[in-house]
């Protein structure tokens, strides 16, 4: 059976108390339209940036994630509650946490690969400044299928959606905010690349645009199906797009192009997870 998605495309302000207001307010929005699955950006709670992960975190269960929980149980639906900064012992984490109808926690994904990265001239930055990586697939079971989950950069690693694909992911959930440079470039081409390697559905969930931040997100949240095709997406303001999922559409697609079960395993090893 089909089911209906939501991306919470959310204003961040300094505010954590109005932000998660804010994530609460789109959550019961979403459900009323009848979402089944709701999911939120990255750092939906507090500005994005390396000097403010560690002022912000908190942590989990603590205010945020309860506000979550109650969300997801007023509502009776799933929700994908974008990343938070968490905070454990010393470290700290960019963290997913994700709900069920009952406001259980039932799962908690932290982001493996962090940004570091250097384009001269255009952006530099380093996550690793103040986070700590993550070093656990996250997957998580729904009544349509199962899902995974990535954050932001995790993306550019094929090997990570590979490995939800063969773990029976039907769709890869990917929070993420991509900035001015690299989101034109590949925010939607890494989707409808994991897309269409994997056959699975792919989703980017990224902060609303707010060009006086010190962090400028590109927006565009996208639902991409497992043909390749976008089937929703938004421009850079805050908003809700829905996509309605039909799981039958992985089976589809991958017995009409089989390439999972014609890889030359004589030639090349398939990536297999560490355990």
């Amino acid at each position: 059976s089909t089911f209906k998605l939501a991306l919470a495309q959310l204003s961040v302000s300094a505010s954590k108390a109005n932000n998660v207001a804010n994530a609460v307010e789109a959550i019961a929005t979403a459900a009323s339209n009848g979402a089944h699955i709701i999911a939120l950006p990255e750092c939906f709670n507090c500005p994005y940036g390396t000097s403010y992960f560690p002022e912000y975190a908190e942590s989990i269960p603590g205010e945020t994630t309860q506000a979550l929980s109650s969300a997801a149980k007023e509502n009776n639906v799933f929700v994908i509650g974008g990343s938070i900064p968490e905070v454990e012992g010393d470290k700290v984490f960019n963290t997913c946490t994700v709900y069920n109808p009952q406001g259980e926690i039932i799962a908690k994904h932290r982001k493996m690969h962090l940004f570091d990265i250097d384009v001269p001239g255009k952006i530099t930055f380093k996550e690793s400044e103040t986070l700590t990586g993550g070093n656990a697939l996250t997957t998580f079971d729904t009544p349509w299928c199962k899902i995974g989950v990535g954050i932001c950069y995790d993306i550019r690693f094929p090997e990570l959606t590979q490995l939800y694909a063969e773990e029976g992911c039907g769709m890869v959930v990917f929070p993420g905010a991509f900035n001015m440079t690299t989101g034109p470039l590949h925010w939607e081409l890494l989707q409808r690349a994991r897309a269409v390697d994997n056959q699975l559905y792919v989703v980017g969930v990224s902060p609303a645009r707010d060009t006086s931040a010190s962090y400028v997100a590109w927006g565009h949240s996208t639902v991409v199906d497992p043909w390749g095709k976008v089937a929703a997406t938004m421009e850079e303001e805050e908003g809700i797009i829905y996509a309605e999922i039909d799981p039958t559409a992985v089976e589809e697609v991958r017995s009409s192009i089989p390439i999972r079960t014609q890889k030359r395993t004589d030639v090349y090893k398939p990536v297999t997870h560490i355990k």
